[in-house]
């Protein structure tokens, strides 16, 4: 289960950076490593669940084209013929999106790339799939009426967690080695976290989104993967501009895969080992300071302060809910009909909010972010749990015993930073004594990914993590 091994890896675990160089010295064609990943999809997704649509004739017919491209020296980008898993909220030319429904509701848009789907496509990447999601992605594990539930590969009895669980499962699961993923209250990173690898929530509108999402400002897209450098390469295509995007970022400077590097001295780290207010299991807690002294050994300035907020579960629950009611309402009747019993409490409770709720919400937005804002003055990074938990039983949104019926009170480390629309990552910092993962979340200033993943990277290099290869093989897998 550690992944630890003598003889190389299957073609299916290499990294993103490795495919490249290997379709490059002409080692390896697209085509292979498509099928590979095909076939790792049919042998192990009944367990799992990470994908709700497979279009192997089209991964393929993709494939052939990149394998031409490489063999006339003309890749038309630098993610030409790597496999990526779409989180099944994001439009799709040809394919369905069914946002966690049965079926696409009549008058759907039709042929059209959202944002993400557009620069993977210039990039020359094969899209295999679209991964699952809850219904409209509105809570932290991944399951629905009349739908399978998403798993852990590390222990299918367990929650992916959600929203992205279906993006998550599939790259830990070796079945593509990226995915893209969307994090309106910690989407990206507790499916991350549950399934011990990267994913990064960037500043708001670093990544093009479009349509608009309906929860709004605390909607972020962004990059799943195995390793931080993959993670970068992503960002690097999923950040280039789209007109369709009326909050985009300036372009960064340069290439944040170009940009990782290991160097952290003078980098001030506050270490939160709860925000002052959470509580935390204690192996995660163990697993997170050990991982922030390691960010010390590396170079960095670390201290354990905390960032001197309150909760602001109270701003988020009224922001996530009113979203929830913008979007059921704008369901389809046959929709309606199957909606999730929570997802429609969520939605009757958003409805019934006043202008003046809403405008309070958004002033405490205000404020958490002015108070980040003065924070970072003095902090350059802030370090906490990803989730103050590893994943529990799956077909639930709650663990089993929780004083708080809804989703966002297990999670409190993820939606501050939703609110606050910084750039925050998960990394794998370790394995409980039942072998589940937990992440280790970093946080940077408004429009500061490159510090975010160098120090993600930097822990990375210098304190390599377990994998799910050997696991895989166990299952019948490749090794």
């Amino acid at each position: 289960m550690d992944g630890t091994r003598n003889e190389a890896p299957h073609v299916v675990w290499l990294t993103a950076e490795e495919l490249v160089l290997r379709f490059r010295r002409r080692e390896l064609s697209p085509v292979e490593v498509v099928r590979a990943c095909l076939e790792a999809i049919e042998r192990q997704d009944e367990l799992v669940h990470a994908f709700c649509l497979v279009d192997a004739e089209r991964a393929l017919a993709a494939a052939r084209d990149s394998e031409a491209r490489w063999g006339s020296g003309e890749p038309c980008g630098v993610l030409d013929g790597v496999p990526v898993g779409v989180k099944d909220v994001f439009l799709t030319a040809d394919w369905p999106t069914l946002r966690g429904f049965p079926a696409a509701p009549p008058g759907a848009p039709g042929n059209v790339d959202a944002p993400p789907v557009a620069a993977l496509r210039r990039h020359g990447a094969v899209l295999v799939g679209k991964t699952t999601t809850p219904q409209l992605g509105w809570k932290a594990v991944t399951d629905g009426p009349g739908e399978a539930p998403t798993r852990n590969p590390w222990d299918p009895e367990r929650t992916a967690g959600g929203s992205s669980g279906g993006s998550a499962a599939a790259v830990a699961m070796g079945m593509v080695p990226l995915a893209v993923g969307t994090d309106g209250g910690g989407s990206i990173r507790i499916p991350g976290a549950f399934c011990g690898i990267v994913g990064l929530k960037p500043t708001f509108a670093r990544v093009p989104h479009w349509p608009p999402s309906p929860f709004g400002l605390v909607a972020h897209s962004g990059p799943m993967a195995r390793t931080v450098a993959d993670t970068a390469l992503l960002l690097d295509v999923l950040a280039e501009p789209d007109p369709r995007e009326w909050a985009a970022l300036p372009p960064p400077d340069g290439r944040y895969a170009d940009a990782l590097g290991e160097d952290l001295r003078d980098v001030r780290v506050a270490f939160s080992p709860d925000l002052g207010y959470a509580a935390v299991d204690p192996e995660v807690a163990a697993g997170v300071s050990a991982a922030a002294a390691a960010l010390e050994d590396l170079g960095a300035r670390v201290e354990q302060v905390d960032p001197g907020f309150e909760d602001p579960r109270p701003a988020f629950d009224v922001l996530w809910s009113a979203g929830a009611a913008r979007a059921v309402a704008a369901l389809a009747p046959e929709q309606r009909e199957r909606l999730d019993p929570g997802l429609g409490a969520l939605a009757e409770r958003g409805g019934g909010l006043s202008g003046a709720a809403l405008l309070e919400a958004e002033d405490q937005r205000a404020r958490l972010g002015t108070a980040m804002g003065e924070f970072h003055c003095d902090w350059d990074l802030l370090v906490t749990p990803a989730v103050p938990i590893v994943a529990f039983e799956v077909g639930r949104e709650v663990p089993n015993g929780s004083a708080d019926p809804h989703w966002p009170g297990w999670t409190p480390f993820t939606y501050p930073f939703n609110i606050t629309q910084q750039p925050a990552i998960t990394v794998p910092c370790g394995l409980t004594a039942k072998r589940l993962p937990i992440g280790l979340q970093i946080v940077g200033r408004r429009h500061a990914e490159g510090l975010v993943l160098r120090a993600a990277r930097a822990y990375e290099v210098h304190h390599p993590q377990p994998t799910l290869e050997g696991q895989a093989a166990k299952r019948g897998g490749p090794r």
